[in-house]
């Protein structure tokens, strides 16, 4: 994937994670690890690298947000993503 595709993609997730953001049903704490990376679509010097882990974690935890539970779906995908997130992290 090209960066600035990369880009686009976060950017979308960031407008899912908006929206899952206003439902007061859903726990906004599970964002704080993608708040804490302070790497936002709009960063255009960041590395690939860097959003390519954001990319991850926010993964996760739009994941975490559908989950039931770690083995539906959502809850495998949330597991996969965790794993990608810390590959990544480890290539920072």
């Amino acid at each position: 994937m090209h960066k600035d595709e990369l880009l686009e993609l976060h950017e979308e997730m960031v407008t899912i994670m908006e929206s899952f953001r206003a439902q007061e049903s859903v726990d906004s704490s599970l964002f704080d690890p993608y708040d804490e990376l302070s790497v936002e679509p709009d960063h255009v010097h960041k590395s690939k690298t860097e959003h390519k882990h954001a990319v991850f974690v926010l993964g996760n935890a739009l994941a975490t947000a559908m989950s039931e539970d770690e083995f539906s779906n959502a809850g495998r995908v949330g597991k996969r993503m965790k794993e990608l997130a810390d590959d990544a992290e480890s290539k920072l």
